[in-house]
């Protein structure tokens, strides 16, 4: 097994047909509990490891009930039904006896057809002609990722002002790199901060209800981008009454799209 710290999150040991049994990595923490996107990958990771497996992942959605204690925890990924082509999936994690998430996940085996690259990447510029930014999240989680911001970084003052738009565009990839797969890809969509504090320059309470991920490229494809950056944009869709959706599309340095995702958080001011 490689020594990087994703690789250490998501492993999970087997305990009965459909159970695993996993850990929350201090690598990857949060203010309250771990990153949700470590935690969404190790519940894809269930499915990945499971010797059921047909295909790839195609669909991923990730209901956080509750933030996760530090500590152990329980993961459970049965296949609901297996067609020719497409398997679905019903995934749930506890703790301490009570469900902390619930999700579903789509696997398939994809078939060569018309794929056009649609739509394509915004031009900007290269990754490594976009500076670093000069301070980072005090949390740690954030650590783990090189982020390179072309638009739409964290306000640099926290006054309440209206943006008037929430866009961000940033290359990003793990830190250190690592070749990417499933698992990876799934951390690095919910890399981008609440669409609310750049909306709103404020740093208001918030929390990621449900997020779903689709996966638009193969694991060879995967594979052959391997250390390289992705090209992330996130926009907010809907700012009401205490909750917000927000949504993302991840690139390759190629032009290839390999994610789209969307996200409803709420918040509170």
């Amino acid at each position: 097994m490689s020594d990087h710290p994703l690789d250490a999150a998501i492993a999970l040991s087997p305990q009965g047909e459909h159970t695993s049994r996993g850990r929350t990595s201090a690598a990857y923490a949060n203010m309250i509990g771990p990153f949700g996107g470590i935690t969404a990958a190790q519940a894809l990771n269930a499915v990945l490891q499971h010797p059921e497996l047909l295909g790839e992942p195609i669909a991923l959605t990730v209901n956080f009930a509750a933030a996760l204690a530090d500590g152990e925890f329980e993961v459970t990924a049965r296949p609901a039904r297996t067609n020719r082509s497409t398997q679905h999936w019903i995934i749930e994690m506890r703790q301490g006896g009570a469900t902390v998430l619930t999700a579903t996940a789509v696997t398939a085996v994809r078939r060569e057809t018309w794929s056009p690259p649609d739509p394509p990447m915004p031009e900007v510029a290269r990754p490594h002609d976009v500076p670093l930014p000069l301070s980072r999240s005090g949390v740690e989680w954030v650590n783990r990722y090189e982020t390179r911001f072309l638009e739409g970084g964290l306000p640099s003052t926290w006054d309440g002002s209206d943006l008037g738009h929430s866009r961000t565009r940033v290359w990003m990839r793990d830190s250190p790199p690592r070749v990417l797969d499933f698992a990876s890809l799934t951390g690095i969509a919910d890399v981008f901060f609440p669409r609310i504090w750049l909306r709103r320059s404020l740093f208001v309470p918030v929390g990621t209800v449900s997020m779903t991920v689709y996966f638009h490229a193969s694991a060879a494809e995967l594979q052959a981008i391997g250390e390289g950056f992705l090209f992330g944009q996130a926009e907010g869709q809907g700012f009401h009454n205490g909750y917000l959706d927000q949504k993302a599309q991840l690139w390759s340095e190629a032009g290839q799209l390999v994610a789209t995702s969307h996200q409803i958080m709420y918040f509170k001011e």
